[in-house]
């Protein structure tokens, strides 16, 4: 768009009137940008509840690593004692203080990954020549289900369903 302007009848001045930055757009629309950032959520979220899955599955492997440690700490105990420790009450509790307080060089028994308060269960036999670890899985379907002893052992529920109970046994 051009216009003249004439100012007086010696000066004409021309203005050309261009509407170029309103026009020449280079950038994105409101419609453009929410649709981006709602794809990039749908694949956020997408990405978040895959990775539960895997989170859960490196706890359970961490179970069963803490109850090998386990058993490797009451090794050590037996060795020392000839027998295993007495299942009480609080059996993880009970088994664990004896452990540290045996001597045997071990200074902490793992406990739960996911919370610390929540333990493993501990069960001996009478004569404490036998014993047996449990640890609840979040995963029932966990592979290492398929080899560990199932059934009640020593007053431990070692079954398999509706929770994961892996036990091992010695």
């Amino acid at each position: 768009m051009e216009a003249i302007i004439k100012m007086g009848s010696k000066i004409k001045l021309m203005i050309r009137i261009t509407n170029s930055r309103f026009y020449n757009k280079k950038g994105f629309t409101l419609i453009e940008m929410l649709i981006v950032i709602s794809i990039i959520g749908i694949l956020a979220s997408i990405v978040l509840v895959g990775l539960g899955a895997f989170r859960s599955r490196g706890r359970d492997t961490r179970r069963i690593a803490d109850l090998r440690e386990a058993q490797g700490a009451l090794e050590l105990y037996y060795t020392k004692f000839q027998q295993y420790p007495s299942s009480g009450l609080n059996s993880w509790g009970t088994m664990s203080q004896a452990i540290i307080n045996g001597g045997v060089g071990v200074n902490t028994v793992s406990n739960d990954p996911l919370s610390p308060a929540k333990t493993y269960v501990y069960g001996a036999s009478s004569d404490q020549q036998q014993y047996v670890l449990m640890a609840t899985l979040e995963e029932a379907s966990h592979p290492g289900l398929k080899d560990d002893v199932d059934g009640t052992v020593f007053g431990v529920n070692c079954g398999d369903a509706p929770q994961g109970n892996y036990c091992v046994r010695l």
